[in-house]
């Protein structure tokens, strides 16, 4: 992780520009949170700017956080169901998380050559995970984003919600829909839904 990357132009600026509207946000590539000793690796797609981006933690304010910290803690992976600021006494365990993309993309959508060069600093993070590894990609962007960080072509799995890949002897990758406004608002994934492919993916983390 290099919170002072600036290696996708549009990004780059994109972030200066909107530092300059929000001079209290974090406006920076976001950390992954979480427990570094952990199986369990959850993948998102990429900041929110009012969320992630002005917070500087995964999923902290941003609206697809709600669903995701409350499953968390209602499985037992996290000390309190909602996630406020940084410094909120929130911690995870036995789960970690990540997104494929570290900085804010403009419109919410980093485009393919931004998503390749942040793949690096995913490949290091699964790379640093305790073997056997469980990864849970939260939408296609972020299963995609895990199987080029794996060194695999995206034929090797094909994204389906609830699906569960055995990528290699160590290491499992499980999908989900992504727990955004528009998948939940529109129905396409539901709380019971969400909840049940994040209950597989802990088991299957800490079997």
């Amino acid at each position: 992780f290099d919170p002072y990357c600036r290696l996708c132009p549009r990004l780059a600026t994109f972030l200066d520009e909107t530092k300059e509207k929000y001079p209290d946000y974090h406006c920076g590539p976001g950390e992954p949170f979480g427990d570094k000793e952990c199986n369990l690796l959850i993948v998102g797609l990429a900041p929110g700017m009012h969320g992630a981006n002005a917070t500087g933690r995964p999923f902290t304010g941003d609206y697809a956080g709600v669903l995701l910290y409350q499953t968390l803690f209602d499985l037992g992976l996290s000390n309190q169901p909602e996630a406020v600021r940084r410094q909120d006494g929130l911690a995870l365990r036995n789960c970690r998380l990540t997104n494929a993309v570290k900085c804010l993309p403009p419109q919410n959508k980093p485009v393919g050559a931004e998503i390749n060069t942040c793949n690096q600093f995913l490949a290091r993070e699964i790379e640093a995970m305790p073997s056997p590894t469980v990864v849970l990609a939260l939408g296609v962007i972020a299963h995609n984003a895990v199987l080029k960080a794996l060194g695999l072509k995206l034929s090797t799995a094909k994204f389906a919600h609830g699906a569960v890949h055995e990528i290699e002897a160590n290491l499992t990758l499980v999908d989900t829909y992504h727990c955004s406004r528009y998948n939940t608002n529109t129905r396409r994934l539901t709380e019971e839904m969400f909840v049940e492919v994040v209950t597989r993916a802990k088991e299957l983390a800490e079997a």
